[in-house]
């Protein structure tokens, strides 16, 4: 008697769990479940599909949140090291000469020479950037041995990615909070943004000045390019490395290329029979030699003309990416682990006169 009630009981659990799943698909409270699409049925043969049978995941974990930037690949292709120390990078500059020239006669005669200063040191401080890791002692048991995607391995993963988004938005944005990376508007800048930059005054130094245009209107062209170019090696005597859009800017400004381009094919032949193709567009827009770029963090409107011997990221050799470890949780009356990524750097531009922004061009609409 006491078996069959029992075997009762367990049974008209069974019916009411079918039940409320059936109940909650029907009603779509069962999150990330597809029913009745496809070869998936649905009702009371979806609950009961469901509960015996595993689910076919793809073990990768598709990362839906950041973006590609030209600008951080080059800073981290020039990084620089840097060793601590008060104003962690410091760097002389020459702002004025040392000595004078002066044309002669017969004689030989010239002005006795009198000492002259001509070095101040750009001074530049590191910036703390810290991603804590957390990691869950119940999560660890449930995840050993059957974690499709390991958390704590993707919270590993994903601390470079959000490090790297986190210095690209402050690269292009930030100008005045002082504990991120002073961006390319403080350092390549007029005085507009930030009249002092790494300790030195731009409006009594003006050869710490960059090369700063309102174009308060208009698409980019070749031609409106090549003269900023040409500003720009006026201003600081060498050409640019590079230069860097928005996407839509970077599309308006190839919309000059486009319309001109002209396409080569094999005599007595199509496109259709090229393996590859006909080549249109381009992936870096060549103005005067030097490749314009489009960077999805840099803001719409903007052109900078970047000299990468002169900016470069500078990494502390004890936080560079470095991580902590782990550490336990106890003393704060909990059963885990909690690390940290730790980056010390800054952006440093030591010579802003060889780089030039432009603004207010009129983006497409992308």
């Amino acid at each position: 008697m006491l078996r069959f009630f029992a075997k009762f009981l367990w049974e008209l659990a069974e019916l009411a769990y079918e039940w409320m799943f059936a109940y909650q698909v029907r009603t779509g409270q069962v999150l990330c479940v597809t029913f009745g699409t496809g070869i998936m049925p649905s009702g009371q043969t979806a609950a009961e599909l469901s509960a015996v049978t595993r689910r076919a995941f793809v073990p990768k974990l598709v990362v839906q949140l950041y973006n590609t930037s030209p600008l951080m690949a080059a800073a981290l292709a020039n990084a620089q090291p840097a060793t601590g120390g008060f104003s962690s990078v410091t760097v002389p500059l020459q702002g004025t000469p040392f000595v004078n020239f002066g044309w002669s006669d017969y004689t030989g005669s010239f002005q006795m020479p009198s000492g002259q200063t001509g070095v101040q040191n750009g001074e530049y401080n590191l910036k703390w950037g810290i991603i804590p890791i957390p990691f869950l002692g119940a999560e660890g048991l449930v995840q050993v041995s059957h974690a499709v995607i390991p958390l704590v391995e993707a919270r590993m993963n994903d601390a470079t990615n959000v490090a790297m988004d986190a210095m690209a938005t402050a690269a292009f944005n930030n100008y005045s909070n002082n504990q991120q990376f002073l961006g390319l508007p403080a350092s390549i800048d007029d005085g507009t943004n930030l009249v002092s930059y790494a300790g030195i005054n731009r409006n009594t130094n003006t050869w710490f000045k960059s090369k700063v245009y309102n174009v308060g209107s208009g698409l980019p062209t070749r031609v409106l390019v090549n003269q900023y170019i040409a500003g720009t090696v006026k201003s600081g005597g060498e050409m640019p490395s590079f230069g860097i859009m928005g996407l839509g800017t970077w599309a308006a400004l190839a919309q000059d290329y486009i319309s001109n381009e002209t396409y080569v094919i094999t005599p007595e032949s199509s496109f259709d029979r090229e393996p590859a193709g006909p080549r249109s567009a381009f992936r870096a827009l060549m103005v005067a030699g030097m490749p314009v770029y489009a960077d999805p963090y840099c803001p719409e409107g903007i052109l900078y003309l970047v000299n990468s011997n002169y900016i470069a990221l500078y990494l502390h050799e004890a936080a560079p990416f470095a991580f902590t470890g782990f550490q336990s949780t106890l003393a704060n009356a909990q059963i885990g682990y909690i690390g940290a990524v730790v980056i010390a750097a800054e952006l440093v531009n030591v010579k802003p006169k060889t780089m030039t922004r432009v603004f207010n061009f009129t983006p497409l609409n992308i």
